[in-house]
């Protein structure tokens, strides 16, 4: 493999805007888990296009928000999309430094693209005030194994081998176990950390690939390469069962409506003392 491996990659933030509704969903469901009395101010943490965080500014009435993301088209879309009442920041989790700490950090569909879960943890515990709660979802353990499965082949194929052949991918889906341990490590208490299953079909699928689960993938291959590599993928999890219509029309862009993705998600709940 010749091209360098990205720590993270830059997303489509217009299509990722219009495909998320998985992440949508997902979003809500993590901040019903986060009591707010509506003054507090809340780290977003990793906001992408900023469609779940003006969820959590509607909960926000006399609140503020603190919305970050490492993305610079993510940025410039929640700055656009959300206006005023939330302050957008271009920066990388690992690295966060606020001026001042939050009542609670929220954080979804995130942490997974983030290597270091100790820093990462580290420097969300520095972003809390005591007491103040981090409640997130992210990837765990065995999240889309299926997929990931059906497009390891691909990347081994010509001409794809010589950018992508043997890379294992920029993504860290943890356990329970080692979030939990890595929590602790950082200083945080009252944790509690699950694993649970989501089969999602998601809306048009061809663009749902290129913009949410192969992006690190086409960021290492040349422009040249990017819808020849989805055909490919495409073609090899129509052969493993992945779609439930059997009938694949590569060559006119129209997969079927009935991708099935095995997503494994992490729900993660702590404290700082």
């Amino acid at each position: 493999m010749s091209g360098a491996t990205p720590v993270s990659h830059e997303w489509d933030a217009g299509t990722y805007d219009r495909v998320s509704e998985p992440q949508l969903e997902w979003g809500r469901e993590v901040l019903e888990r986060l009591v707010l009395q509506g003054d507090e101010t809340v780290l977003d943490a990793g906001c992408g296009s900023g469609r779940v965080t003006r969820l959590l500014l509607e909960r926000l009435p006399r609140g503020r928000v603190i919305a970050v993301d490492a993305s610079p088209s993510m940025v410039e879309r929640a700055r656009a999309a959300l206006g005023p009442r939330a302050q957008v920041v271009l920066a990388d989790l690992a690295d966060l430094r606020l001026e001042e700490p939050v009542d609670a950090v929220f954080s979804s569909a995130v942490f997974h693209w983030i290597p270091d879960h100790d820093r990462l943890f580290g420097r969300l515990y520095d972003a809390l005030k005591p007491g103040g709660r981090l409640v997130a979802q992210c990837g765990g353990r065995g999240n889309v194994a299926n997929f990931l499965e059906a497009v390891r082949p691909v990347c081994e194929e010509a001409p794809f081998k010589e950018f992508i052949g043997g890379w294992s991918g920029n993504w860290h889906f943890a356990s329970p176990d080692d979030a939990s341990a890595s929590l602790a490590r950082a200083g945080f208490s009252d944790i509690d950390c699950r694993l649970h299953v989501r089969e999602v079909q998601p809306p048009e699928p061809r663009d749902y690939l290129r913009s949410v689960c192969l992006g690190p993938h086409l960021e290492l291959l040349p422009a040249r390469l990017h819808e020849s590599f989805l055909d490919a993928v495409m073609e090899r999890l129509a052969s493993a069962g992945s779609w439930t219509s059997s009938k694949l029309d590569v060559s006119a862009r129209r997969p079927p409506t009935g991708l099935e993705l095995d997503y494994v998600r992490l729900d993660i709940d702590a404290r700082r003392p």
